[in-house]
């Protein structure tokens, strides 16, 4: 039998018997099973707190697993197959990319449901008192980027980007590539300023691979610090440095502004309403995505998911806890998808 072929049928048994198992465990009857979740760093807070919220409205259910991975490596587990060894949710701060949603129907993880379950916005913030810097997206690519506009980093401080801002070193701590927030941070923040030079607005449409390699490669020379996926990590770092800027969900900035300041990004500054109707420009959906085929085989899963929805309106826990709740007709939309277990569709994540 040729190689492909055997691979086709070793992929098949496997998933077959991780379903055969899932289903051993249901018919089990116990809690053997609980609802694992990966994924997000900033979705991470909330989700733990919904998490808590169905422990206790559900004492017969086992509590589920919250796990911080970061989005990208959370998205990764959880398309890697069905069966109780992967996780039945992945948490994500960004919307999954079509090629990951190839990547899982590929493992056999081919019924995705989706839910948008509130709003966030990338904050930049500096300690109280430290340096403050009235920011854009032009200015914080030219700040970034490896090689802004294709030409090299020479900016070592923030004025020798924008002569208005102070002539301090720029110190930038922010997430690492396995962030949905560095997506995020690309996507809203980076590509807005990269556009600002028409040069790379036509390389875009002539060389696409060499274009996002300018717009969204961040430089490694010290001046932008990753730091792991602790948003928490990052507030310690600027509020015992001066001079130094964080990048982190606006839940952080919001959960700390005793200590710490927001900048304002094209003189809006990071706040709730802002981010409710999108004036701030790093406003961005959050979103929480469920294995289908693990419905009834997971004690607890459903249950858990409908707690999203008990959870998330305007004046709910999960707003309380810095999280910005999306208009109610979103609401109401991703409430269907709870009780109607509606499927993800490739179009849908292709569409523009």
């Amino acid at each position: 039998m040729p190689s492909s072929l055997l691979r086709r049928a070793a992929t098949g048994i496997a998933l077959v018997l991780g379903l055969v198992t899932l289903a051993a465990c249901d018919a089990g009857g116990g809690g053997a099973q609980s609802v694992h979740a990966v994924g997000s760093s900033t979705v991470y807070p909330f989700a733990t707190r919904v998490a808590e919220a169905f422990a206790r409205a559900n004492p017969d259910f086992r509590s589920p697993l919250i796990e911080s991975t970061g989005t990208g490596n959370g998205i990764q587990l959880f398309c890697k197959g069905l069966g109780p060894d992967t996780p039945d949710m992945a948490n994500a701060s960004r919307r999954m990319k079509p090629s990951e949603f190839d990547n899982c129907v590929a493992n056999g993880v081919d019924k995705v449901i989706e839910l948008q379950v509130g709003l966030d916005g990338i904050a930049f913030a500096s300690v109280r008192g430290g340096i403050m810097l009235n920011l854009s997206p032009r200015i914080v690519y030219e700040a970034l980027a490896a090689r802004p506009y294709g030409r090299a980093q020479t900016a070592r401080t923030w004025a020798d980007v924008d002569p208005s801002l102070p002539a301090r070193p720029i110190v930038v701590y922010g997430p690492p590539s396995t962030s949905g927030t560095r997506d995020a941070l690309k996507e809203l923040i980076l590509h807005v300023g990269c556009d600002s030079d028409p040069a790379m607005k036509a390389l875009k449409s002539s060389d696409n691979a060499r274009y996002n390699q300018i717009c969204t490669e961040i430089r490694d020379d010290g001046a932008y610090v990753d730091q792991g996926e602790q948003d928490n990590l990052i507030v310690q770092k600027i509020a015992g440095n001066p001079g130094a800027v964080g990048i982190f969900g606006f839940s952080y900035l919001e959960e700390n502004l005793d200590k710490i300041q927001d900048l304002p990004m094209n003189g809006v500054p990071a706040t709730y309403d802002n981010i409710a109707d999108f004036k701030y420009p790093g406003a961005r959906p959050l979103y929480v995505y469920v294995k289908k085929s693990h419905m009834r085989a997971i004690p607890g899963l459903r249950e858990f998911m409908q707690e999203w929805v008990k959870n998330w309106g305007k004046d709910g826990p999960l707003t309380r806890a810095g999280m910005v709740a999306m208009p109610p007709e979103s609401m109401a939309a991703n409430a269907a998808k709870v009780e109607g277990q509606t499927v993800l569709t490739r179009e849908e994540l292709a569409a523009p």
